[in-house]
Parts: C-alpha cells; sequence; structure tokens
C-alpha cells in the first residue's frame, strides 16, 4: 500500500483523524484541499467563485493524480472527491480508501456555523445538506477498501484504521 485516502461527507473528521493516523504511523499528513488552494493560489470558494464547481472538480481530478503517486501519505480528501469515477479509480488498488462514516446529524451539528463550504451556502442550508448526504453516502461507501462508523474520538478512530490496515495485510 502507498497511502491511505480517507473519504466521507464534509466534517466527518478526516483532517482531524488524519493527522492524528500520520502522527501514529510516521506518514505525512496532506489535505486535499489545502493541496488544490496552495496550487490555485486561492481557497476553494475563490475557486468556485471563479471558475465554477467543474473548475474545481478538474483541479481536484489533478490532484488526486498528483497524489497518488506520490507515496508514504494520510490524503484528507475533499468530500466531493470520490462521488467521481474517475478519481476513486486513481486511486482503487494502489492506495487504501477508508470511509469516515459519521450520521447526518452529528455533521449537521459539527458544520452549524460553518460559512467556508462553497456548497452550503444557501438559505436552505439543512435540505441541501440532506439531499447531498443521500446522494454521496453509497458512494464512498462503493469506493472504500474500509468503513468505520467515525463514533469514537479523532484518535480512535486513527486507531481503528492502524487496526483495519493491519488486519488487510496493507
Amino acid at each position: 500500500m502507498n497511502n491511505i485516502v480517507l473519504c466521507g461527507f464534509m466534517g466527518c473528521g478526516k483532517s482531524t483523524v488524519g493527522k492524528n493516523l500520520a502522527r501514529k504511523t510516521g506518514k505525512k499528513f496532506l489535505d486535499m484541499d489545502t493541496y488544490i488552494e496552495k496550487k490555485a493560489g486561492m481557497s476553494v470558494s475563490e475557486i468556485f467563485e471563479k471558475h465554477g464547481e467543474n473548475g474545481f472538480r478538474d483541479m481536484e481530478h489533478e490532484a488526486c493524480k498528483e497524489l497518488s503517486e506520490m507515496s508514504d501519505l494520510v490524503i484528507a480528501s475533499g468530500g466531493g472527491a470520490f462521488t467521481f469515477e474517475r478519481n476513486i479509480e486513481v486511486f482503487k488498488g494502489k492506495d487504501k480508501i477508508v470511509f469516515i462514516d459519521v450520521p447526518l446529524e452529528i455533521i449537521k451539528y459539527r458544520l452549524r456555523n460553518d460559512k467556508t463550504r462553497p456548497l452550503l451556502q444557501r438559505p436552505d442550508k439543512d435540505k441541501a445538506m440532506k439531499e447531498l448526504y443521500d446522494k454521496r453516502r453509497p458512494l464512498y461507501t462503493a469506493a472504500a477498501d474500509i468503513i468505520l462508523t467515525g463514533k469514537n474520538t479523532p484518535l480512535k478512530t486513527a486507531f481503528e484504521i492502524i487496526e483495519a490496515t493491519d488486519n488487510a495485510n496493507v
């Protein structure tokens, strides 16, 4: 195995779990959205504003290809990255994809004051979040090599990932 790639809905804890996992495994942590922002020289919100969602998704795909060529990383993917088959194909079979499956009510609570996520900046935020969650969850499940509930603390979840990847002979 090359990398451990965390996927799941926005607010599920990919970055927090990823940092803990990287510390425990000696791998380097990399947040895909931050990687894209650095390459583009602007925030995800600015990319959406200037290039639209399709422009962002193209940058995201390029990031997936670049990151899959690196090794010994823990990658926190963007919430939408694994809703596109082309991104899944880049990592599948080469890296271990872990879906952190957190119930929608917990995610809503975590994101209640968030103003940074372009897809949630609308008056019907709860409805939009539910629609996205219902659409994306089966895609994450299909993409994942390992599925964890994300009910534990980020550190415990990191240990669960280590145990799951060790048991998977990775």
